[in-house]
């Protein structure tokens, strides 16, 4: 039986992923606090993480690694509600199975869950790496994201670094990122 560890902050959502999952033969446990994940990953020995990137006052990309020691063969997927192409290459860098936005069907899920053995890391990030440039709208986007992460999800560091108000800021971030039309 598979066996895997949800680490979501939302409750409800983590609950609804739990019984989604149980239904395609998955033991499901939960943990919600992000200190308290790498003592539920040892004690439950799961074969699959989905993972969240927000947790409360946390950021699960700094879970990656310490999960990836303790549990090297996992299947793990980072989950989130704000998707960039720059977090994407970061949490596979740091060692990601996998990296969906939310919200995700069942299916998406089953068939990212369904990958024992994950393609080599260099060829995930190549699959993210493109030709054509990005629109201005979805490039702008990125440079936030990454400029966010560098600074640790610090908003006002973030807005001095890039020259603007925090309010405008946290508008940017407030909206879904822009699609993704290349420029033509």
């Amino acid at each position: 039986m598979n066996r895997l560890l949800i680490i979501e902050d939302d409750l409800a959502l983590a609950e609804v992923l739990g019984r989604r999952l149980g239904r395609h033969g998955f033991e499901c446990r939960l943990s919600h606090d992000a200190n308290e994940v790498l003592l539920a990953a040892r004690q439950f020995k799961p074969s699959h993480i989905l993972l969240d990137m927000k947790l409360a006052e946390s950021n699960g990309l700094g879970l990656i690694v310490p999960l990836r020691q303790l549990l090297p063969r996992v299947t793990l997927i980072l989950l989130t509600g704000y998707a960039s192409i720059a977090t994407a290459v970061e949490a596979i860098r740091l060692g990601a199975d996998n990296y969906l936005a939310k919200p995700v069907d069942t299916q998406t899920l089953l068939t990212a869950l369904a990958q024992m053995s994950p393609p080599s890391r260099q060829s995930e990030l190549d699959e993210w790496v493109d030709e054509a440039p990005l629109s201005p709208k979805r490039l702008e986007w990125e440079h936030i994201q990454q400029v966010l992460s560098a600074n640790q999800g610090n908003v006002s560091a973030t807005a001095r670094q890039l020259g603007m108000h925090r309010r405008t800021l946290q508008r940017k971030l407030l909206k879904k990122p822009a699609a993704d039309h290349r420029c033509q």
